[in-house]
């Protein structure tokens, strides 16, 4: 618990950083209401969503790949003839601000659908913030005996709801804070059906075209309906999320945009990337993996 204060502790700063500084800003000429443009150059930052979506009419491929991770060095490359996850997805761009998107994903055979709405641009004057709500939902694909016996339908499905907050500093700094709630129709013995979660991002723009990425996310578990002493007996085989930290390098232009990262999490949709992760970086649990974005 003293690890979730924290880290909402680190949002609410955000937060208020974000809604500080140039809300009453005007020139002489009055204010200036353009949106804030590039506030992050590609859909995704690693493995979260931004603000960021395709334009009115246009259309992203999108290909994620995550190498295995290093713990057996140069024997798999560190990493690149180790077992691989790949995901392959499209997104498009309805109006402006509504985009959605469709993926499948090797490993766990997860097709996923997703839609992202931006209700708030920021502003060069006015509106500090952009804030976009995201739905997304998948369905495991893997054979019916992977879910054991009273097999249904249902018990495939999987749904992220997230809430993304970002703002750009000046022309090379933009942060986000995305507040996240899962839910698993299904689980084994070791998890929970909900889970709550908290992201953060960041983009800091070198030169040109090239970037340094960074994010950051961390699930927790919720039972609301056990008693204390049931809760406590839960929790003894409850596996905690750990968190996932990713590090890597953007190269952004207007038609395509390139990320490689340094990671310790090989899931790529972000229900099972934040719940079910149990790499950690001080046992070598790392991969490199990269995104590219082609725009159409």
């Amino acid at each position: 618990m003293k690890t979730l204060r924290n880290i909402w502790k680190i949002a609410a700063i955000a937060l208020l950083l974000a809604f500080s500084g140039q809300v009453f800003a005007q020139d002489d000429e009055g204010p200036d209401r353009r949106p804030v443009r590039d506030v992050f150059n590609s859909t995704l930052l690693i493995d979260q969503h931004t603000n960021t979506g395709p334009y009115k009419g246009g259309l992203e491929l999108i290909i994620h790949h995550r190498f295995g991770t290093m713990q057996n060095g140069l024997k798999d490359l560190v990493g690149i003839y180790a077992p691989s996850n790949i995901r392959m997805g499209f997104n498009y761009g309805i109006t402006e601000r509504l985009s959605v998107g469709i993926g499948t994903e090797k490993n766990n055979k997860i097709q996923d659908v997703y839609g992202k709405y931006l209700i708030l641009q920021q502003k060069r004057t006015g509106m500090p913030v952009s804030l976009s709500y995201l739905f997304q939902f998948g369905v495991d694909a893997r054979n019916e005996e992977v879910f054991g016996n009273g097999y249904e339908f249902t018990n495939r499905l999987s749904y992220f709801n997230q809430l993304i907050l970002s703002r750009k500093f000046g022309n090379k700094v933009s942060i986000q804070v995305a507040p996240s709630f899962m839910h698993f129709n299904a689980v084994d013995s070791t998890q929970w059906n909900d889970y709550i979660g908290i992201s953060l991002g960041a983009r800091v723009k070198l030169f040109n075209e090239f970037s340094v990425i960074a994010g950051y996310d961390q699930a927790f578990a919720i039972m609301p309906n056990l008693r204390p002493a049931s809760r406590e007996a839960r929790k003894e085989v409850l596996i905690e999320p750990k968190p996932n930290l990713g590090l890597g390098i953007e190269i952004g232009t207007p038609t395509h945009c390139f990320q490689v990262f340094a990671a310790h999490y090989d899931k790529i949709i972000p229900q099972k990337s934040m719940v079910y992760n149990q790499n950690t970086l001080g046992e070598g649990e790392v991969l490199i993996g990269f995104n590219l974005t082609v725009r159409f």
